[in-house]
């Protein structure tokens, strides 16, 4: 073997070595960066979706044998150029009647229902895999300019037979909230038994028994509540 060809094979051999160390180096760059960037985007959710909640969701329950109940969802967009409002209906439920107002102005927004293949379709990001059976509501609104906010009131009407129903003569509403605040008003004619969680209790302008809930906490509240039909006089 001549001279010219073991020093080509040691400067080949050099220069695996050398981009080797290159890849370790980045790769080790990488993992060490990973868990600072991670922990800033943690930082962030946690600030903008716990710690600023501007938040106010309010359940009216109909009569138990329906399984309906009413909503409205109040809360403030502040990020600049933030253009929609996306409500991923939870499995189990079904949704009607979407409607969406800018509180600071009156105006009423438009609103879209999507399903399965048509959210893909539309490349919507939902923070989650969508599945054919994934129910979407979207609601447009013109988007937020720097150093500005928008009120936006969403309200839809329910259907979940599993979590708000009827056993025996008792009305059952067992659904977990994620939110800081939210209230539960029972149905005319029924008045409050039981709650799993701690509650203020009050009553409507109209009679009807309110329960406010609050969790500071970074978790859910499994609420469960049992009602009674009022006797008739």
């Amino acid at each position: 073997m001549t001279a010219c060809v073991i020093a080509r094979q040691r400067s080949c051999r050099s220069n695996l070595l050398t981009g080797s160390l290159r890849a370790l180096r980045a790769l080790a760059m990488t993992l060490l960066l990973a868990p600072r960037a991670s922990a800033q985007q943690s930082r962030a959710a946690r600030l903008t979706e716990r710690a600023i909640q501007t938040r106010d969701i309010v359940y009216f329950l109909r009569q138990p044998e329906t399984h309906a109940f009413d909503l409205y969802h109040d809360y403030t967009e502040t990020r600049e150029g933030a253009n929609q409002y996306l409500n991923v209906v939870r499995a189990g439920s079904t949704v009607s009647n979407p409607k969406a107002y800018i509180l600071d102005t009156g105006e009423q927004l438009t609103t879209r229902f999507l399903k399965g293949a048509e959210i893909t379709r539309a490349a919507i990001d939902i923070g989650e895999a969508v599945k054919p059976e994934t129910e979407l509501v979207v609601i447009p609104f013109p988007a937020v300019k720097k150093g500005q906010s928008v009120r936006l009131r969403i309200s839809e009407t329910y259907t979940d037979s599993v979590r708000y129903r009827v056993e025996g003569d008792e009305l059952v509403w067992d659904r977990s909230f994620g939110r800081p605040t939210n209230a539960v008003v029972l149905p005319d004619g029924w008045y409050l038994t039981h709650s799993a969680v701690p509650a203020t209790v009050s009553l409507t302008s109209d009679g009807r028994v309110r329960l406010d809930f609050v969790n500071p906490r970074l978790d859910e509240i499994a609420v469960l509540i049992v009602a009674r039909r009022r006797p008739e006089r």
